[in-house]
């Protein structure tokens, strides 16, 4: 089972202590996500998603025009910005 991550941004690691500071984006499910996600329910599990993340304000809207990429792909791309 995973544990709820805390809201610290991904890509420049800044703590949102303000629902404005930011939020979180889920991002396009992998096979072993939805596999995830059947497992967790399966056990009666809650935790935070893997292919969900947390993204500062000045990192949300890049990131969530990504949202349909997998979260892997999409770091990718906003850390060689």
């Amino acid at each position: 089972m995973s544990a709820m991550r805390p809201p610290i941004c991904r890509i420049c690691e800044k703590r949102m202590e303000d629902i404005n500071d930011g939020g979180l984006i889920y991002f396009k499910k992998r096979q072993s996500d939805i596999e995830w996600e059947k497992n967790m329910e399966e056990i009666g599990g809650v935790g935070h998603p893997p292919y969900a993340e947390w993204f500062c304000k000045n990192n949300y809207e890049k990131a969530n025009d990504l949202r349909d990429l997998t979260l892997r792909n999409a770091i990718r791309l906003l850390k060689t910005e």
